[in-house]
């Protein structure tokens, strides 16, 4: 019997044809899977920003003395006046959290001493935090603290910080004049000193 030593003509032609049907369906698997992979990078990156930035927030009142400015708007805006959560290696600092609304992005304003809008002459950081935000909410009841934040087609996060209290005002003691004697009630008043006057029957000698 006769060994073959290469495929014929016609089989050559079909693989070619099968190869033809299947390259087409295996690149667009691997397109879709590439697709997927980028997407799910992309979530992951946005997830990790978020994550990021909700830390930030967090340390930033957590770290703070109590002394909260909150301004109620289409987005709340607050303002910390003395945290020790810095992101440029200060020891304490000011910061305020924004929303833009030109893009919706929240923003974080940091400095050592700053008024808003901020001057030419202040110097400040303003970082990007996250943008398309939909929803920048803190409530502030006692010593609890409630931020609630959202982006465009995401799941709201929510967070509690409990102890955050404001700083009582120091009373200024009154200062006493000198040279007064605190007044006491038990003290007897004083008797004016008496001067011994010489008898009318008694008549001075004179000195020899």
């Amino acid at each position: 019997m006769r060994q073959r030593a290469a495929f014929t003509l016609i089989e050559v032609l079909i693989s070619i044809a099968l190869l033809g049907i299947i390259l087409p369906a295996l690149y667009k698997s691997v397109t879709l899977l590439r697709d997927s992979n980028s997407h799910l990078f992309g979530y992951l990156l946005k997830a990790k920003d978020q994550a990021k930035s909700t830390k930030t927030l967090f340390l930033d009142i957590a770290s703070s003395d109590g002394n909260l400015t909150l301004h109620k708007d289409e987005f709340d805006r607050l303002c910390i006046e003395k945290t020790n959560n810095s992101l440029y290696g200060l020891s304490q600092v000011k910061v305020c959290w924004m929303v833009l609304k030109q893009d919706k992005t929240l923003v974080r304003v940091e400095g050592t001493d700053f008024h808003l809008p901020v001057g030419e002459d202040e110097e400040v950081a303003v970082d990007a935090v996250m943008k398309g935000m939909s929803l920048f909410d803190i409530y502030w009841k006692r010593d609890k603290v409630l931020v609630t934040l959202q982006q465009k087609g995401k799941k709201p996060v929510s967070f509690m910080i409990q102890g955050i209290t404001k700083p009582k005002a120091k009373k200024a003691n009154p200062k006493k004049p000198r040279g007064t004697k605190p007044f006491n009630r038990d003290r007897k008043p004083e008797e004016p000193p008496t001067t011994q006057t010489p008898s009318p029957d008694i008549k001075p000698s004179l000195a020899r």
